[in-house]
């Protein structure tokens, strides 16, 4: 009985040792995803865009930036990914986030009344390099509004 007290207890303590572990892990990737944030609108902004809003919220996900290019409202999700994934970042938008995007757009154009506005769909990938410096590319229309 002993025993498995002991097994049990030091269950608990890697459970919650694994747990920080994961936490201190995902606040790297937090942070590192607000600084590629960051400079994406830092360089989308260089580019001639007006960064309206950032990081705005609904139930069912998030709009990365909301941006202003003359009279087309963007949207635009920043992808950041490492150097030694072997992958581009825009890769990662796929047909189904896609279709999540196009349709937190539909929610943000209600929620602020801007009405029937011409809109893009706009991808700032990042891609952090082995020295830490990011580097860009901004995809200008990278997918049209997606029907499901």
């Amino acid at each position: 009985m002993a025993h498995l007290d002991r097994t049990v207890s030091d269950s608990r303590h890697w459970r919650a040792r694994r747990c920080a572990l994961y936490r201190a892990v995902g606040d790297t990737r937090r942070q590192t995803g607000a600084a590629a944030e960051t400079a994406a609108a830092a360089f989308l902004e260089a580019a001639g865009l007006r960064v309206i809003e950032r990081n705005v919220r609904f139930a069912h996900g998030e709009i990365d930036l909301v941006c202003r290019d003359g009279d087309v409202v963007v949207f635009v999700e920043v992808k950041c990914r490492r150097a030694r994934w072997g992958d581009a970042p825009a890769a990662a938008v796929s047909a189904l986030k896609q279709w999540r995007l196009t349709r937190l757009a539909h929610h943000y154009l209600k929620w602020r009344r801007l009405g029937e506005p011409r809109c893009r769909f706009d991808v700032v990938a990042v891609t952090v390099e082995t020295t830490g410096d990011f580097s860009l590319r901004h995809l200008r229309g990278a997918f049209e509004a997606a029907e499901r």
